[in-house]
């Protein structure tokens, strides 16, 4: 297995290009992924890599061996994960990447019955609203809100995710209430720059035609409930994640404008990395989050 060790290193020094982002992505120190890079080198008799104080690349054997080993990795994984998934539960780190606020509200409270439900599989969560590298940090899904950019993974729709604007009581009745997107320009406005376009608001016509209003926002923050915050304080408009707003919205501490043109929702992914087989314990990951996710809907839209 040491020998595993040394390529499973190898691979990821290739595709990280960094021994401390390759020992993060095994779970090591830099130490020791120098150690298991020479050790490789040393079994094969070759040198796979160039080192300097500034970069580190690899020779041409070491492109070729990367190549082929690369692919004999990913051959070995999948053919333990389908023996597996034959006659054992489903075991093994299972990394995950999730968006900071939806995972902490939303996710979390579910993540406690699957760790109950399936006690061999150790969970690594990252709670994160950077649009992580799913291959080349080792995670094994990630949830993404919003349209999908990266053709090379594989996705499954768990729900959609409705967007809301609101305003607090007290706003408006100083400011009155926009019967408009164009009248949001005359308007304090609450930016959360964690959606995909955040400058960016789009709305619904009569017609079903979608509009995009570009605002200007006097307050931003990256974090919804920030955001969330601040209309509540009576200090703008804002748009916002209706899970995020629903708590609010019900104490009519804030109250939806521009209601009647709301824009479709969008979509809640997992998103993981292609294989032939996928791993039993990405597979029930999976399975479950679309388990909670539509009940839940049935609840309550988020």
């Amino acid at each position: 297995m040491e020998r595993l060790d040394c390529d499973r290193m190898f691979v990821a020094v290739m595709e990280t290009g960094s021994f401390t982002l390759a020992s993060q992505r095994c779970g090591t120190s830099h130490g020791q992924a120098s150690k298991l890079i020479s050790r490789l080198e040393s079994d094969l008799g070759v040198h796979l890599l160039r080192r300097s104080t500034r970069s580190l690349t690899p020779t041409d054997v070491g492109l070729a061996y990367y190549e082929r080993i690369r692919q004999l990795l990913i051959d070995f994984d999948e053919l333990n994960d389908s023996v597996r998934n034959i006659s054992n539960a489903p075991a093994g780190q299972l990394r995950i990447s999730a968006p900071v606020t939806f995972g902490t509200t939303q996710l979390a409270p579910h993540l406690v019955t699957f760790a109950r439900r399936y006690p061999d599989i150790e969970l690594d969560v990252s709670f994160s609203d950077r649009l992580v590298n799913v291959v080349d940090e080792g995670f094994d899904l990630a949830l993404r809100i919003g349209n999908l950019t990266d053709s090379t993974l594989f996705a499954r729709r768990l729900c959609p995710v409705r967007s809301v604007v609101i305003a607090s009581p007290e706003y408006l009745a100083q400011r009155g209430e926009p019967q408009s997107w164009e009248a949001l320009s005359q308007h304090d406005l609450i930016v959360d720059t964690n959606f995909r376009d955040p400058w960016h608001w789009p709305f619904l016509d009569q017609q079903q035609q979608l509009h995009s209003q570009p605002v200007r926002g006097k307050m931003k923050f990256s974090n919804a409930e920030i955001c969330l915050a601040a209309a509540c304080a009576g200090l703008g408009i804002a748009r916002l994640p209706f899970f995020i707003a629903r708590k609010a919205l019900d104490e009519r501490q804030v109250v939806p404008v521009l209601a009647a043109y709301e824009a479709p929702p969008l979509a809640l992914f997992a998103v993981f990395p292609p294989a032939r087989y996928l791993a039993h314990k990405s597979r029930v990951m999976i399975d479950f989050l679309v388990d909670i996710f539509s009940a839940a809907q049935e609840r309550v839209k988020y």
